[in-house]
């Protein structure tokens, strides 16, 4: 940046601290953009002084006509487009509501739900994961179902990709009032029907679940909506095991909308495949985390262990995705490693660092890089993850035919993967002893050291 042009900025950033004063939005700012500062560890080489300089500017502007009355939200406006200039789409500003969703799913809180979670497609919101037992399963909902309106109101995405009144946000504000949600729903092969859906003192996170399709019935799909929780690698885990104990012959993991979560559970859950050391660096220091048999161990024990030591050791393929992010990518990096079939489309791109959360003034939280990704050889995690099977989720085809095209394309590249893989065998086994459940998560409200096991690595869903 020419030094006049820095000089004006400068000038123009000074002039706002003398003349607007001390405000909601500039105690944000100024909260973010020193930890950003002090703390940010990531992978982008933008000047973050010459950022907060700029941006400094545009929220004096912003705030001009309001003075010291400034709101929080103006802050988060201006914080959000300096993060975007940054570049590294892990370090991003969230309010109290959004802080509060990821308390609740950590520590797997009792909310208000019906019993789903959806994501914006066009045309509606995607049913991208149920809860067994739910509200929404005793009224008929199934996964993929489309929810076209939710109280009348239209849903998800137009069809030039603008964002309709109802989102996944604006679904869990109206799930959490605790009030039935009217609901029109469309699925293949049905007409539009509308339905009322309850609600329940659920827990917030969604487990993963086991169903089954493929030849003879003995292809097991697993999906798994999130790393978050603090047991999610156990919940895999004893999948896996369900699985193999009904003799699956194939093995499919939906990562399609799972965004991430804690890194030492993606870990445990990835080693189920094969051992996995993933080493991180951060400012001053650097850790090495070790996974074995679906559990987290000490390094040097991943290290000694045989390639082939696993839980698993059948045909594999790994679902992916836009909203496939962070821990998901680590999670489906490794699996490749030991073997899996990717199926689907580019991942979002977050794979090769970790965030940790730190309180903000508003009740909000700030998620900000502070590790960098490696592989056991000093090799960088790559960022994404580009399908070897490129399969896109045509929501077409699956709202009015029924057909995932993405699981589709997986089924038929397992059966070409089948006459390569050994047969599954019960050499291996699981382990019997429960991990702790309670390894370390970040957690909103108060800020966290930045330790091995305070790292969140991922966005967490926010549904």
């Amino acid at each position: 940046m020419p030094t006049r042009h820095r000089a004006r900025l400068l000038a123009l950033a000074l002039l706002a601290s003398l003349t607007a004063g001390a405000s909601p939005a500039t105690d944000i700012f100024d909260a973010a953009t020193q930890a950003v500062q002090s703390r940010y560890y990531g992978w982008s080489t933008a000047d973050r002084k010459e950022l907060g300089t700029k941006y400094a500017a545009v929220l004096a502007q912003k705030c001009a006509p309001q003075g010291d009355a400034c709101d929080y939200a103006t802050g988060r406006t201006v914080l959000s487009d300096m993060f975007t200039e940054l570049g590294d789409p892990h370090t991003n500003i969230r309010d109290a509501e959004g802080a509060e969703r990821i308390a609740e799913v950590t520590f797997n809180r009792a909310v208000n739900r019906t019993g789903v979670r959806v994501v914006r497609v066009s045309g509606g919101l995607l049913v991208v994961s149920l809860m067994p037992g739910s509200p929404a399963e005793s009224a008929g909902v199934r996964r993929f179902d489309l929810l076209t309106t939710v109280n009348g109101q239209p849903a998800g995405k137009d069809a030039g990709g603008k964002n309709l009144a109802i989102g996944p946000n604006e679904f869990v504000r109206l799930e959490r009032a605790g009030m039935p949600l009217r609901v029109t729903v469309r699925r293949a092969g049905t007409p539009d029907r509308d339905l009322t859906l309850g609600t329940a003192s659920l827990q917030a996170r969604d487990e993963p679940t086991l169903s089954w399709t493929g030849p003879e019935g003995k292809t097991a799909v697993i999906d798994y909506p999130t790393f978050l929780a603090s047991d999610s690698s156990e919940l895999f885990l004893k999948r896996v095991g369900e699985a193999r104990d009904a003799g699956a012959k194939a093995l499919v993991v939906d990562l399609r909308y799972n965004g991430g979560g804690s890194l030492d559970q993606c870990v445990a859950a990835a080693s189920t495949f094969g051992p996995v050391l993933y080493k991180t660096r951060w400012q001053g220091g650097s850790y090495t985390y070790g996974g074995l048999l679906g559990e987290e161990t000490l390094p040097f024990l991943a290290r000694a262990a045989r390639p082939d030591r696993n839980v698993w050791p059948g045909p594999l393929a790994v679902l992916v995705g836009p909203n496939t992010a962070s821990c998901a990518e680590v999670f489906t990096y490794y699996a490749r490693q030991a073997g899996a079939i990717v199926v689907g489309e580019k991942t979002r791109g977050v794979g090769n660092s970790g965030v940790v959360f730190q309180p903000m003034p508003d009740g909000g939280v700030l998620s900000v890089t502070v590790l960098r990704a490696y592989t056991d050889g000093d090799q960088p995690l790559p960022d994404a993850i580009t399908p070897e099977v490129a399969a896109p989720t045509d929501i077409g085809v699956l709202t009015t035919q029924g057909r995932d095209t993405t699981l589709e394309a997986a089924l038929t590249a397992l059966r070409a993967l089948a006459g390569q893989k050994r047969p599954i065998g019960s050499a291996q086994t699981y382990p019997s002893q429960a991990r702790d459940a309670n390894l370390g998560v970040g957690t909103p409200g108060r800020e966290q050291k930045v330790t091995p096991d305070r790292v969140l690595h991922g966005k967490a869903p926010v549904h």
